[in-house]
């Protein structure tokens, strides 16, 4: 496919970047230790954590992490929401030589199992609120080493104490457990800084990470992501940042709102680790549903970058207590995840003066791949254009490229798509092409400025009479109706059809009745796109990140 694309980089973007720069992700993170190691890294719960400190403490974690035998290659779990000890044990992993493995903290037993057995994880560093989810599966792990920390732990010790005294007694957020042989946080941490730490040797093409597949296309797969991935998906965003970075008056930190978990790509990259490189802060939140004390939090600080998933945006924009934060110096609102929303879009607009840029990216490409311009003024309807060193184009089932205009399955080639998938060569030749495509699942177009739009995911679309409709397109339409918070299209069988369009609603006004929504389809939906059956909720099931969970939507209520 033509790079028409490259003619729409805005002024001073690169048309490529130099993934081979460093050595390994542990020589970028140690030239930020050493870079900025008197600015604050990470706030969390009125305590910052320096650059300087989490090299202390990481240096400490990855020495505790060879005192338990691990040695360059073995995998470590890390299941924990966004606090301060996630960063310092990632970076500890990382240095170690060792592979880290991101656990989504709501996982339930039979998940975390299939996860810690796949990866074939030795050690796994675990928030106590969840350490009952790990001994219902402990017995048949490969996971027998834990590291068990609380909310706390490097919060000082009066307010520790105090945190987890109100997360335990108070809030009775952490579930009796049993995990014999558990060390503490800080036991490891004290125990490390009296071992020795030997740097191992590191290279680009050794693995980083393994990021799990949510799992909602069949098993959860683990994208083997090297340290030359994410290395080139820091360098590609950091570029791609720069024209809005730029604007922040110098010497100012860069500061970035955390609200998607860090387990998750999205978070992982976007947030943590462009931030190490660019000597950024985080704002680490560890519960965005909790909105009242998101934004009580936000209130503290002067921000300007918040990456977040639509519904997340959505939630906040339509919050009594959205305007107790100031939005003033938000210079960049990057959208991914899921199709940003037409209605979200505008009124995110209206209220902080920054336009969602929508990017989109998945866990095989160390999360970005492409992004509308951050000099965007306005919603695009689109999920933007590659990145520097990327390639996208559009095959069809046989992998031959589809004529302009066409939909197809959108192919992404580049430095940050992974290796293929963990010990699964069958399920890794099923998506990479042999010229080096990896083939996403999303079905998209292209206009001839080279800005692509998803359609939707080939399982989602539905087939009504032999017509493919799209669920994000009616989404999208009804999402616009006055009175709808929010919305989700899934097919279901039909005796005439083959299969019938099925909405679920939530309803910002109460007053939105069935055949309010069913002539405001008619109106803006031609017939075969028009749902059968209109049914209204109170929420929508949803990962972790935000994402919705259609296949939960498809069965009968």
């Amino acid at each position: 496919m033509d790079p028409t694309w490259l003619k729409h980089y805005p002024q001073g973007v690169p048309h490529t970047i130099d993934p081979d720069q460093y050595a390994s992700l542990v020589a970028l993170l140690d030239e930020s230790f050493h870079k900025y190691k008197d600015r604050p890294a990470y706030h969390f719960m009125g305590k910052s954590l320096r650059f300087g400190e989490v090299d202390d403490l990481s240096r400490a974690f990855a020495a505790y992490l060879q005192s338990q035998g691990l040695v360059k290659g073995d995998r470590v779990a890390v299941m924990m929401p966004n606090v301060l000890q996630y960063p310092v044990v990632v970076a500890g992993i990382l240095r170690a030589g060792l592979v880290l493995v991101n656990v989504n903290p709501l996982y339930t037993p039979r998940e975390l199992e299939h996860q810690l057995k796949d990866s074939g994880a030795k050690l796994i560093v675990i928030i106590e609120n969840f350490a009952a989810t790990l001994q219902a599966c402990h017995d048949a792990v490969p996971s027998k080493k834990v590291v068990l920390a609380s909310m706390g732990d490097l919060l000082g010790l009066a307010k520790g104490l105090l945190v987890n005294l109100v997360v335990r007694k108070v809030k009775k957020m952490v579930p009796a457990f049993s995990l014999p042989g558990a060390v503490r946080f800080n036991e490891a941490i004290a125990k490390g800084r009296r071992s020795p730490f030997k740097a191992p040797p590191l290279k680009r093409d050794d693995i980083a990470v393994l990021q799990y597949t949510g799992g909602t296309t069949g098993v959860s797969k683990g994208a083997v992501l090297k340290h030359r991935n994410i290395i080139a998906n820091v360098l590609q965003i950091e570029a791609w940042n720069a024209p809005v970075t730029k604007k922040i008056p110098p010497g100012e930190q860069i500061t970035m709102v955390c609200v998607l978990p860090l387990y998750h790509i999205f978070a992982f990259t976007v947030n943590m680790m462009v931030a190490m490189r660019i000597g950024g802060a985080n704002v680490l939140i560890p519960n965005p549903r909790d909105l009242p004390s998101v934004f009580k939090e936000l209130a503290k600080y002067k921000f300007h970058i918040l990456p977040a998933v639509n519904s997340l945006f959505n939630a906040m924009v339509n919050h009594a207590q959205f305007n107790r934060v100031d939005w003033s110096n938000l210079v960049l609102s990057v959208g991914g995840g899921m199709a940003i929303t037409g209605g979200t879009a505008k009124l995110w607009l209206e209220k902080t003066k920054s336009p969602i840029c929508e990017g989109y990216g998945l866990s095989e490409t160390s999360a970005a791949a492409t992004c509308n311009p951050v000099t965007s003024t306005a919603y695009s309807g689109t999920i933007g254009i590659p990145l520097p060193s990327t390639e996208l184009t559009l095959l069809d089932d046989e992998g031959r490229e589809v004529a302009m205009g066409a939909p197809g399955e959108i192919a992404i080639r580049g430095p940050q798509v992974m290796a293929g998938y963990w010990q699964r060569p069958d399920e890794t030749a099923k998506v990479m092409t042999p010229d080096g495509y990896f083939r996403s699942g999303d079905i998209g177009t292209v206009d001839e400025r080279g800005y692509f739009k998803i359609v939707d995911r080939k399982k989602d679309m539905i087939l009504v009479s032999g017509f493919n409709v799209y669920p994000n397109e009616v989404e999208e339409v009804v999402g616009l109706m006055p009175g709808v918070l929010e919305c989700a299209a899934v097919g279901v069988p039909d005796e005439h059809s083959g299969e019938a369009v099925k909405l679920v609603v939530v309803r910002k006004d109460a007053a939105v009745s069935e055949a309010a929504v069913r002539a405001y389809c008619e109106a803006n939906l031609t017939g075969y796109k028009r749902p059968r059956i209109v049914e209204f909720r109170t929420d929508l099931p949803k990962t972790a990140v935000g994402k919705i969970l259609r296949r939960e939507l498809r069965v009968k209520t």
